[in-house]
C-alpha cells in the first residue's frame, strides 16, 4: 500500500471577514474537512482570537472597514508567527507585495474554488514540519543569526524578518555553499502548487537582501546563479574580493 503524502489541514483555522455569509461559506468548507473554525469580524476580534484561541492558521480578508487586513497582519506579526493567508479581490502585483511584506505567508485571489483554497492551506501547513529543527547559530563579521530564538542582527542592529523570510534564510544557511535550485525553495516553502512561481521567490530574496546585505546590489551572502537558483556563501564574496 502506498502511503499518502497529502498534508492534512490545520486542526483549527481563524476566518477573519466582515461579511457573515463569507464566514459561513468558509466554515462549511473547512468544517467538512474536519477543521475547527473560529470566526472574527474585524481586526480587534482577530487579535483577541489569535491570543486567546491560538489557531493554527488565519484566513484574513484584506478589504475590511476600519483597520484592513494588511494592517491586521502587521499587528499579528508583532507577537505571533502564526501562518496567515490573505484573501483578496485585488490581483495587482503591488497588492500582493503589500500582503507579503506585511508578513503573510501566502495570498489567494477571489474568486477561487474549494480545491485551490484547500491546496493553498495545505501548502502553508506543509512548511511547518519542513522547517522544524534547531541549527547552530551563524556568525560572521556583520551578520548573526540565532535560529533557536529566531533572532537576526545585522551590523549590530536587530533585524525584523517575517516568518517566511526567516524560514527562507534558514534554508539558505542550512545549505551554505551549495547551489539550491529555484524549484527546491518553492516546493519546500510553498508546496508544489507554487513550483513555477519564481516571482514569489524573487520578491522574498529581494526583501532578505535589503535587510541583511551590506550592499544589496552587490550581495555578500545570497548569490544568484542565473536561471538556476541561489547560493548562501559569504566565503565566495570574500574570495572574489581578495582576487580583485
Amino acid at each position: 500500500m502506498v502511503k499518502s503524502t497529502i498534508t492534512k489541514l490545520p486542526a483549527s483555522i481563524l476566518v477573519v471577514d466582515d461579511d457573515s455569509q463569507i464566514r459561513r461559506a468558509f466554515r462549511t468548507i473547512l468544517a467538512s474537512q474536519g477543521c475547527k473554525v473560529i470566526e472574527a469580524r474585524d481586526c480587534e476580534e482577530a487579535i483577541e482570537e489569535v491570543k486567546a484561541s491560538c489557531p493554527d492558521l488565519v484566513l484574513l480578508d484584506i478589504n475590511m472597514p476600519g483597520t484592513d487586513g494588511i494592517e491586521t497582519c502587521r499587528r499579528i506579526r508583532e507577537f505571533s508567527d502564526i501562518a496567515v493567508i490573505m484573501v483578496t479581490v485585488r490581483a495587482e502585483e503591488k497588492d500582493k507585495v503589500a500582503a507579503l511584506d506585511a508578513g503573510a505567508n501566502d495570498y489567494i485571489v477571489k474568486p477561487f474554488g474549494t480545491p485551490e483554497l484547500l491546496a493553498r492551506i495545505r501548502a502553508v501547513a506543509r512548511r511547518a514540519p519542513a522547517m522544524e529543527g534547531t541549527m547552530p547559530a551563524f556568525n560572521s563579521q556583520d551578520l548573526s543569526i540565532d535560529f533557536e530564538r529566531r533572532r537576526v542582527v545585522s551590523h549590530g542592529q536587530p533585524v525584523h524578518l517575517t516568518p517566511t523570510e526567516f524560514d527562507l534564510l534558514k534554508y539558505l544557511v542550512s545549505n551554505q555553499g551549495k547551489l539550491v535550485p529555484y524549484s527546491n525553495f518553492l516546493r519546500l516553502l510553498w508546496g508544489p502548487e507554487h513550483a513555477d512561481d519564481r516571482e514569489l521567490l524573487w520578491f522574498f530574496i529581494g526583501q532578505l537582501r535589503k535587510k541583511i546585505e551590506p550592499h544589496p546590489e552587490q550581495p555578500r551572502y545570497i548569490h544568484t546563479e542565473p536561471s538556476v537558483g541561489y547560493r548562501f556563501d559569504p566565503d565566495h564574496a570574500m574570495a572574489t574580493k581578495a582576487r580583485t
